[in-house]
């Protein structure tokens, strides 16, 4: 059903104090939350509720806990037990009252993430935009100059080996059969347990010969549950059948991939994930997915954040970047900054300048130095990474890629503008400390 958003009203209440006259009203948090259009999110995604029901939570509330998460890089679990404890949180999320229990259960953040998808989580990034513009953090005219770049974000799983994912998968098999009244043969515990640790062992002494051996003796004992499974299959029920698809399904491909093969599956559990060399010394292989982020040349406003699956090239994703970037901010930009990557990306309507450029018509002394700032993109990604949660994502499925991309940006919007509020109201004080002490000397100095 759709949710009810709560309206503050006059009057108070006997037994407790409204928020607003225990806490400061000048903290960062209470401003930004008078700064964002939190009406627009409610015309937005009450239709996507059901008109019958239980009534569901405040969409304020809802969006609040997925912008305070973001912004200080939390769990859904560690942000909805902080929110009880925050009078701040609490009235940046709507609150008029000091709540004492837990808003939501945590599971209910997956529900709504699920329920508003990637085109709705752009409404967050977006509002983010127009906060950003309320508070002065970014001025209208950064958005006709952008820079973009693609980064990986890298899904949470370990890094893929074969033995270890033969291992998974016969553990993985073994359980299902279990659940679903499967009798097996044999189920290898002990075996397929010893056979990985001593492939691991033999990998580590260099001993390449004895661990191929064991690592055959793994993939025999994974084929054998699978085929065990595979022939008892039509005699189960059509639950069974459905429950048994998916997994038999990525097993058989499991199994069926070889060495130099491409889109291997590298997790079981998401298969979505792509091994993707970007050319790090430190780091040569990054398993995850690539994303597309577009910054602000000026103000290092992320203006647009893309999930890109499949690896394509980046000189073939500056088109869809771009346009997301003109259906966010309202404008279309004129100039776009990328590194040697994207040549050959065939725009012909936006002037696009390449990393490297030493000549040309209408290189500039400030075009140089543009192309320069083009590299503070770099520190950027690393701040959604390290800050914010966009360096190892939890979320399940390629819609759950997405969603993270895109809220990780809008954290970094948001952790800029509280930024610029704290400073603002330091610097107001300062200037106005400074005033007293000019104006009366005596009276300070006493």
């Amino acid at each position: 059903m759709r949710p009810k958003e709560r309206t503050k009203t006059a009057q108070s209440d006997l037994f407790r104090l409204k928020l607003a006259n225990v806490i400061d009203l000048r903290h960062e948090l209470c401003r930004l939350g008078e700064r964002i259009h939190w009406q627009g999110l409610v015309d937005q995604f009450g239709p996507l509720y059901a008109e019958q029901g239980r009534p569901g939570v405040p969409i304020r509330l809802m969006a609040g806990l997925h912008y305070l998460k973001h912004v200080f890089g939390l769990s859904d679990e560690v942000v909805v037990k902080s929110w009880v404890e925050n009078p701040y949180w609490q009235y940046f999320c709507g609150e008029e009252y000091f709540q004492h229990c837990l808003p939501i259960d945590p599971s209910q953040m997956t529900r709504f993430r699920t329920r508003l998808g990637a085109e709705g989580c752009e409404k967050l990034l977006e509002l983010t935009i127009t906060a950003g513009l309320a508070t002065q953090a970014v001025k209208p005219t950064s958005f006709t100059q952008v820079t973009v770049d693609t980064t990986v974000q890298e899904k949470a799983i370990a890094f893929p080996t074969d033995g270890r994912l033969y291992h998974k998968g016969r553990v993985w098999l073994v359980r299902l059969a279990k659940l679903s009244g499967i009798e097996l043969r044999q189920s290898y515990r002990r075996k397929g347990k010893q056979a990985l640790f001593m492939q691991q062992r033999y990998a580590a002494a260099r001993q390449m010969r004895r661990a191929r051996r064991e690592l055959k003796r793994s993939k025999v004992y994974l084929g054998r549950v699978y085929r065990d499974i595979q022939r008892q299959l039509p005699q189960q029920a059509a639950a069974v059948q459905e429950r048994l698809a998916e997994p038999m399904a990525r097993v058989a491909r499991l199994l069926a991939q070889q060495r130099q093969d491409k889109h291997k599956l590298y997790s079981l559990h998401a298969p979505e994930v792509e091994c993707i060399a970007k050319g790090k010394a430190h780091k040569k292989y990054e398993f995850g997915i690539k994303v597309s982020l577009a910054v602000t040349q000026r103000d290092n406003f992320i203006v647009g954040a893309l999930a890109l699956p499949g690896n394509p090239y980046d000189g073939h994703t500056l088109p869809a970047a771009l346009h997301q970037v003109q259906r966010l901010t309202g404008t279309k930009p004129e100039r776009c900054f990328v590194d040697r990557g994207y040549r050959g990306h065939g725009i012909d309507d936006i002037s696009v300048h390449i990393a490297g450029q030493r000549r040309g018509l209408g290189l500039t002394r400030a075009l140089r130095r543009a192309l320069k700032r083009r590299n503070a993109i770099e520190p950027i990604i690393g701040h959604t990474k390290h800050d914010g949660l966009m360096g190892r994502n939890y979320l399940k499925g390629a819609s759950g890629d997405a969603i993270n991309a895109i809220l990780a940006a809008a954290g970094h919007n948001l952790r800029i503008i509280l930024r610029k509020l704290r400073l603002s109201w330091l610097f107001f004080w300062r200037a106005l400390l400074r005033d007293l002490r000019q104006n009366f000397p005596a009276v300070t100095a006493a």
